[in-house]
């Protein structure tokens, strides 16, 4: 799949609608990131109304991979971090459709975030995630796998999952 990945400033109702899309899409395939089903469109539309200020503030750095059809993936650094933390980011909401997964669009956002980290002078990401598919891509991807925590979240529909935690030090 051919994709362009760029980072967005200041969201427009289209971006809210498109990453909408992707994080319902996300939800609804039984990810487990932070939301219950449940899940509604205009729920998804609200949580990325909400992290708009932190987007155009620069606390998040706001990352969207697009094909023709529009957005198909995102992901964001969070920024803000305590005053000794100032060298790091926190990746988080790695999403990619079902329809453009396994297609590369993951990989280029993770090299498309890791760019972004090492020109805003990071030189440490950490991440978390409930994926064995998402683990996948991190491990190919140079980062380190940490450990697991059992039964650390919910999955959307109920039912515990395990998180495993990575790091990647940007040299």
């Amino acid at each position: 799949m051919s994709c362009r990945v760029r980072r967005i400033h200041s969201l427009t109702d289209a971006d809210i609608e498109g990453l909408a899309a992707v994080l319902f899409d996300c939800v609804e395939g039984g990810a487990s990131v932070g939301f219950m089903q449940p899940y509604t469109l205009g729920q998804a539309v609200a949580w990325w109304r909400a992290l708009a200020g932190d987007v155009e503030a620069g606390r998040r750095a706001l990352l969207v991979a697009e094909d023709e059809h529009g957005i198909v993936g995102t992901v964001h650094l969070v920024l803000a971090m305590p005053d000794n933390q100032p060298h790091r980011a926190d990746l988080c909401k790695m999403l990619v459709m079902r329809r453009a997964r396994k297609q590369g669009v993951g990989a280029a956002l993770m090299d498309a975030a890791e760019r972004e980290a090492r020109s805003l002078g990071k030189t440490l990401l950490v991440l978390d995630t409930a994926s064995a598919e998402a683990e996948r891509l991190y491990a190919r991807m140079g980062w380190t796998r940490l450990g697991v925590v059992p039964g650390f979240a919910l999955l959307p529909e109920g039912g515990l999952c395990d998180t495993t935690y990575f790091y990647r030090e940007l040299v």
